[in-house]
């Protein structure tokens, strides 16, 4: 879609040290812990530390026949390509393939927890999370929106969740919120901030010195003048105008239903959708099982694989790890643009 190739992100200049990344494994009955058994023997420009149960990565490695040396990460060790490097977190009760029990749940939130700290501390270069299931920890009486919004709140930061893949860069103004509710949630002082975010973020983890950003309107035919809904006069237009005159290049409001085509997205960089199913299920049709889910305005990089714990394919051998290497690429990336994790901290505070 963009004018530097958006598949991915620009070349990366020259990084002092090797990138240390962890790997959060994601809900244990799923296909995360089989995925990040395939990091292995791959090298991504970084070292790679898997967050889990070593002896749950083990049993899968043995049931999938994989001949895998899991061991303690140590920083002072020296790091191998054919070994997986753990930080060890007990399962709370044992797994099956397949089988969720949200009696695992604190076990998941507490992968989360620890990629988190690591991040905030500066222990971590970046942080990329596999799969996790949301109705299991609701299911074990904790509320849990999502990735994004839990990193969120314990980084008391303010975010933009943007898909990468299939040439396309596709942020959302909401997320995952219920339709009704959406038009309530999307107010000018919002609309502002994310569009702050997302500028800043693009120019600072993606190498854009200018990123021009696609914003598509709410309503049908972006309102079509009022007809189908006055948001776009009354509201996003007042804060495009505003952030246009601050020196943002601002593109839109855009009608939804011929905003992803060639010719409209070839000149973006990118799509800021008003709603989750207004932008993702394009990116997705384009790029699923290589794509990238990235968590903008954390004060620590974070990706994520684009598509969920796939019960149904775990333990089998056959889930495939496309997202997963393309998250951990596109973190490492995102470092090298970034300069070190801490350079960017407080540059974008509402």
């Amino acid at each position: 879609m963009t004018r530097d190739a958006a598949a991915g992100v620009r070349p990366a200049a020259a990084y002092d040290r090797t990138p240390v990344l962890a790997v959060t494994s994601g809900e244990p009955a799923g296909i995360g812990p089989e995925i990040c058994l395939a990091l292995r023997g791959r090298d991504f420009g970084a070292r790679m530390l898997v967050l889990g149960d070593r002896n749950l990565l083990a049993q899968r490695a043995r049931a999938l026949g994989l001949d895998i040396a899991i061991r303690d990460f140590d920083p002072g060790a020296q790091p191998g390509r054919d070994i997986i490097e753990v930080c060890h977190v007990p399962l709370a009760v044992p797994c099956v393939p397949g089988q969720l029990n949200p009696a695992n749940s604190p076990y998941v939130l507490e992968l989360l927890r620890l990629g988190m700290a690591g991040g905030l501390d500066g222990r971590y270069d970046a942080l990329v999370t596999a799969p996790v299931h949301k109705g299991a920890i609701n299911d074990a009486g904790i509320p849990f929106t999502g990735h994004t919004e839990y990193f969120a709140e314990g980084a008391a930061a303010r975010v933009v969740m943007m898909l990468v893949g299939g040439g396309l860069r596709v942020a959302l103004a909401t997320t995952h919120l219920a339709l009704k509710d959406v038009p309530a949630a999307i107010n000018a002082k919002e609309l502002t901030l994310t569009l702050r975010v997302l500028a800043a973020e693009l120019r600072a983890r993606f190498g854009l010195a200018r990123p021009r950003i696609l914003v598509a309107g709410l309503n049908p035919h972006a309102g079509e003048g009022g007809h189908f809904g006055r948001e776009e006069i009354d509201l996003v237009n007042p804060v495009l105008k505003q952030l246009r005159d601050e020196g943002m290049d601002l593109i839109g409001p855009l009608p939804a239903d011929t905003l992803f085509t060639p010719a409209v997205l070839r000149g973006g960089d990118c799509v800021l959708a008003m709603y989750h199913d207004q932008g993702l299920p394009v990116l997705k049709y384009a790029s699923f099982g290589g794509g990238v889910n990235v968590t903008l305005g954390l004060p620590f990089i974070r990706t994520s694989v684009d598509h969920g714990t796939a019960l149904d394919l775990a333990g089998r051998g056959t889930a495939d790890p496309g997202s997963l290497f393309a998250a951990v690429e596109m973190a490492v990336e995102m470092v090298h643009h970034s300069g070190g994790l801490h350079a960017r901290n407080g540059a974008h505070a509402a």
